[in-house]
């Protein structure tokens, strides 16, 4: 039995009602629309990268990544769609190619003005034995603090004198780490250099595989006085104590998906813990209103900058986070964390797994179904009563 070709206009009508479907965030029935118009097996490409939109929030990652083959075949100047696949191939464990595609970050119109535009080559692995190399971070502080472990591995590699420049907010950190030869903040002139790289473009020109990480582990550390500083805010309170970030930076482009409110955490709440609010931005406010039988002690006002988080971080017993930058911070500092991830997490924390190459003191506990927040949340109130159990 043959099937018909939609017109044009059919298509067009077909386009218009999964748009409203996928802004509506009804992925089933905009999926259920596409399917019909592309029964042939043909269509035009915006229909297929609508089907991905609908089908990737539903975690079809096999079938999305197949649609982003196919679109990136056709139309290989397509950068936002080789960007979505090299985060599918990522999440996959796929590093080599996937690296490979993550380049065209700085491709797309809503990033190509951020770009660092630099007069020199970008380095690309190769031993520069006697040159200078620039590595300039880019992006949240997150990924600052995820990607800071391999500018001594560059520098190693490359031979090379190296300039790390870094976001001021993370300067005080990177102060402390010591794989590179000068440091700079972001924003200031650099010294002469020869070549330069992004911290993020660091895995491909390496090559970085999942089988080199996670590498150095601890490799930033707090200021050892604020550490003082801090052990001396905590020293009174009863153990264990439980650092909590519910909620991440609002802008974050799947900050809904990801980010919770205080009063979501209600299940968590248990005698015998005492609960330590990291939460900064606006949500911070919601401390002032705990669930009811928490108890917790809001920082937040208190904490003012990374500096002060990484001490605090070193003082706890655990950290429990939503999808932030703290959970990195944790993880370079070797700060236990538990990270909760909503159904189809970012790239970096791969597939089904419940811990991460990344860090090894880190463990995850991931969404079930899309927006399912309170089975997760139960199995981390069990994870915490074994904890307190633990420490009693």
């Amino acid at each position: 039995m043959s099937t018909v070709t939609p017109t044009l206009a059919e298509y067009e009508a077909i386009q218009r009602q999964a748009a409203e479907l996928l802004g509506a965030q009804r992925f089933a029935e905009a999926e259920a629309v596409l399917r019909g118009g592309l029964a042939s097996g043909s269509g035009p490409i915006p229909l297929w990268r609508q089907l991905f939109q609908a089908l990737r929030p539903q975690g079809r990652i096999d079938e999305s990544r197949q649609i982003l083959e196919m679109i990136v075949r056709t139309v290989p100047g397509d950068m936002g769609t080789r960007f979505d696949l090299a985060e599918v191939l990522l999440s996959q464990g796929e590093f080599g190619r996937g690296w490979r595609e993550y380049r065209f970050r700085y491709k797309l119109e809503h990033t190509v003005m951020i770009e660092r535009h630099v007069q020199t080559a970008r380095w690309e692995g190769q031993p520069i034995k006697g040159k200078t190399l620039l590595i300039h971070d880019e992006q949240g502080y997150g990924d600052t603090f995820q990607f800071l472990r391999m500018v001594a591995w560059a520098r190693e590699r490359s031979g090379a004198r190296v300039i790390l420049e870094v976001n001021a907010e993370s300067h005080g950190l990177a102060k402390r780490y010591s794989g590179y030869d000068e440091l700079i903040v972001r924003g200031t002139i650099p010294p002469a250099f020869d070549v330069h790289c992004e911290l993020m473009s660091l895995p491909m020109a390496m090559g970085l595989q999942l089988s080199d990480l996670p590498g150095s582990t601890n490799y930033l550390s707090p200021d050892p006085a604020r550490v003082e500083k801090w052990r001396m805010r905590l020293a009174d309170l009863p153990r264990p104590l439980v650092g909590l970030v519910w909620a991440g930076r609002p802008t974050h482009g799947n900050d809904a998906q990801r980010s919770m409110s205080l009063s979501d955490m209600a299940p968590l709440a248990q005698e015998g813990i005492t609960f330590v609010a990291l939460q900064k931005g606006p949500a911070a406010e919601q401390a002032a209103t705990p669930p009811a039988g928490m108890a917790l002690v809001s920082l937040s006002d208190e904490i003012a900058d990374f500096e002060d988080t990484a001490a605090i971080l070193s003082l706890l017993d655990l950290l429990v986070s939503v999808d932030s930058s703290p959970v990195h911070l944790a993880g370079a500092i070797g700060c236990p964390a538990w990270v909760l991830l909503p159904f189809v997490a970012d790239w970096r924390w791969l597939l089904q797994r419940q811990d991460t190459p990344w860090y090894p003191a880190t463990r995850l506990f991931r969404q079930s179904e899309r927006g399912a927040w309170a089975p997760l949340l139960e199995s981390v109130s069990v994870a915490l009563r074994q904890l307190r159990e633990g420490s009693t």
